[in-house]
Order: structure tokens, then sequence, then C-alpha cells
């Protein structure tokens, strides 16, 4: 098990550098996007390039962003029976989520969207858009995006099945103890 914690803070650690990323994405793309603004009204010019790189941008803080936010536990949920449950079993909805729901659909996503990725960088795809960018990179961070929150998962699944065996039960403190 100590292996597996080891694997799982390092995936943590790396979620935590794309988290900071997405972050620092936030501020660009308001900077750009009032930037953009200003330039139109104040002097009526703009570009399709840059209303293109607010997008890519948002898809960054998306796909980058999500793994963290599932790794400090800020994701949706539907609440209905979580809150009311045990910690235990909070534990097994959790372990059985990520393997029934969450990596499925990342593997299915991964599947899917690198092959358009690889079309796209082997023709050196471009907007369709009057001085749009190239498409590539912004293909890119789908696959990337759902092998990160794949990883995430994975991390995740591994902390609640140490917390389960009593080696992590202070990393997921909830209202009632384990019973």
């Amino acid at each position: 098990m100590e292996g597996l914690l080891k694997l799982s803070r390092a995936i943590d650690y790396v979620n935590d550098r794309f988290g900071e990323l997405a972050n620092w994405l936030v501020l660009l793309a308001c900077l750009i996007s009032a930037g953009n603004a200003a330039s139109r009204y104040m002097f009526s010019a703009s570009s399709n390039a840059w209303l293109e790189v607010q997008w890519y941008l948002f898809a960054g803080m998306v796909l980058l962003g999500g793994p963290y936010t599932l790794k400090v536990n800020e994701h949706v949920r539907v609440d209905l029976v979580y809150s009311s449950v045990s910690e235990r079993t909070r534990l097994w909805i959790d372990i059985l989520g990520g393997l029934l729901f969450l990596l499925p659909i990342c593997v299915i996503l991964v599947y899917f969207t690198w092959p358009w990725f690889v079309e796209s960088w082997q023709i050196d795809e471009g907007s369709s858009n009057a001085g749009g960018l190239v498409r590539w990179p912004v293909k890119l961070l789908l696959p990337l995006g759902f092998t990160l929150m794949a990883l995430q998962g994975i991390s995740e699944i591994i902390k609640r099945v140490a917390a389960l065996t009593d080696r992590q039960r202070s990393r997921f403190t909830y209202e009632k103890p384990l019973q």
C-alpha cells in the first residue's frame, strides 16, 4: 500500500502543478479579453486569433483544472445520499464511482480524442476563421485533460482504499467516524 500511496502523491503533485497553470490561464484569459475589448471599442481593431486564444485558454482552464478540482474534493456531486451516510459508506461510494464511472469514461474519451488530435497535428489543421489559429494545440488538451483526470481518479481511489484500511484515516475526515 505504501508504494501506491507514493504513486498517489506523485499524481497529486502533477495535478497540483496543472491546477496552478489553470489558475494562471484564468488571469491570462481575463487580460486578453479586456485587451481585446479595449482594442475593439477604442481602435475598432480586433482579431479572430484573440477570440480563439480566449477559447483555447478556457479549454485549458477546464481540462487542466478539472483533475485538481477532483483532488481537492470541490467537484460537483449529487448529494442526495452522500451527506447522510457514514464515512465508510462515502469511501465506498467514491471508490465504486471512480471505478465504474470516472475511469471508464476517461479511458473512452482519451481513446476517441487522441486520434482526433493526431490527425489535426499531422495536417496542421487551422481555423476556418480568417486570422484564426492552428487547432491541434487545443485538441491536444482533450486527451491530456482526460488522462490527467483518469490519473487523479486512480489517486483518489488509492487514498480511499488506504482510508478503508486505516492507513490514512485523518486524510478523509467527515462528520461521522469510520464504523
